[in-house]
């Protein structure tokens, strides 16, 4: 069974759309469990968690020291394109371990 690290943008100065981000990457991620796969969503896991920490919910330094924690046990990193993917610099990181690390990285 493919383990999946589930890489979105989320970051964006508009709360309206970062909680846009999470709705869609949440659906996302249970679309691929409901296929099989096992799967590991920063943004599902973090977003709910960075209420009650002290770090921003926008700290890249902090969530991605948690986040690229779990990308040594995942399989591959897929990419879910939405709008903005493309300028991401927590996707660019998270491409950079994945492929340091001889992952495949998927474009949905």
């Amino acid at each position: 069974m493919k383990t999946i690290y589930l890489a979105a943008p989320y970051t964006h100065w508009n709360p309206i759309v970062r909680w846009l981000r999470v709705r869609a990457v949440n659906r996302k991620a249970a679309e691929l469990i409901d296929a099989g796969f096992i799967v590991f969503s920063p943004i599902s896991h973090s977003h709910p968690i960075s209420r009650y920490t002290k770090a921003h919910c926008c700290d890249p330094e902090f969530w991605v020291r948690q986040d690229l924690a779990f990308m040594p046990v995942c399989d591959e990193l897929w990419i879910y394109r939405l709008k903005g993917w493309w300028n991401s610099k927590g996707i660019g990181r998270e491409i950079d371990c994945a492929k340091e690390l001889k992952k495949e990285v998927v474009y949905l």
